[in-house]
């Protein structure tokens, strides 16, 4: 008979405390992940609460414990079926060895069967690096609610995913820079971070990422809904966006960006 959740957290938690796995960071203002996974999961209808509450409850802090910290996890608002959450990694090495120790050990052994039984499909996942060494979101997280939060941030985070035929190069970032990030910005949406493809090989198998893709995401957040349409509206009806930026970026995309609208859960860091 399986041990109950809660023991088996408690467990991993003490063994890695006694071998001196470092905390990871929670101060709001250090350096997030030089790796991050957006990972978007299909769920069952009906299903979502169940995965959000178990996430929460025992996914973020077994995992932070292996050494991959968890900035935000959300509910699509846009998509009733759809969880949305990030991962990160300091490297390509510790994120095999991160994955392997938290899904060959006693939390997601102890909660697999729940969790897999509310998806449909996990393998929408993009994994990114910063552009920049100071573009990730680091210094815009929150402190963690603790265990047991259940009061949702009014705060929507957007995350915009631009496809590109080509990878993304130094003259795409030096144009968000110069000329997308200060439009979106005067229309106040705050860049929180900025990312592009990572083309490193995915060395754990058991969980597909999307191969042969080349995107640049960025992310804001706004006080909530309404406040984000404002900001969106006051966007699109800016002459320098609706004239100079939004043509030439439009030129520069393989297709048109992908808005995804995200609900901070009660323990996110990521909000606004």
């Amino acid at each position: 008979m399986p041990r109950p959740p809660n023991f088996a957290h408690a467990l991993l938690l003490l063994t890695l405390a006694c071998a001196g796995t470092p905390p990871m960071p929670t101060n709001p203002t250090e350096s997030c992940c030089p790796i991050i996974e957006l990972r978007q999961y299909t769920l069952k209808p009906g299903q979502r609460d169940t995965l959000v509450d178990l996430f929460e409850r025992e996914f973020i802090e077994g995992q932070e414990a292996v050494g991959m910290p968890i900035p935000g996890q959300f509910r699509d608002l846009d998509r009733p079926d759809r969880f949305v959450w990030l991962r990160g990694f300091s490297d390509m090495g510790s994120r095999h060895q991160g994955l392997t120790d938290f899904y060959g050990g006693p939390i997601w052994k102890a909660n697999r069967e729940t969790a897999n039984g509310t998806m449909i499909d996990a393998s929408n996942v993009l994994l990114l690096k910063p552009c920049r060494s100071d573009s990730d979101f680091g210094r815009h997280l929150a402190a963690r609610p603790p265990v047991g939060a259940t009061a949702l941030p009014r705060s929507v985070v957007i995350a915009t995913v631009y496809s590109l035929e080509a990878p993304v190069d130094e003259a795409f970032v030096r144009f968000f820079e110069q000329d997308v990030k200060p439009a979106l910005e005067a229309a106040g949406l705050l860049v929180s971070g900025y990312f592009q493809t990572e083309y490193s090989p995915n060395t754990f198998a058991r969980l597909p990422v999307r191969e042969g893709e080349h995107v640049f995401v960025w992310l804001s957040a706004a006080p909530g809904p309404e406040a984000l349409q404002e900001r969106l509206s006051r966007l699109t009806v800016s002459p320098d966006w609706s004239e100079r930026v939004e043509p030439t970026l439009r030129r520069r995309l393989k297709s048109p960006p992908e808005l995804l609208r995200l609900s901070p859960g009660a323990r996110s860091r990521l909000r606004e």
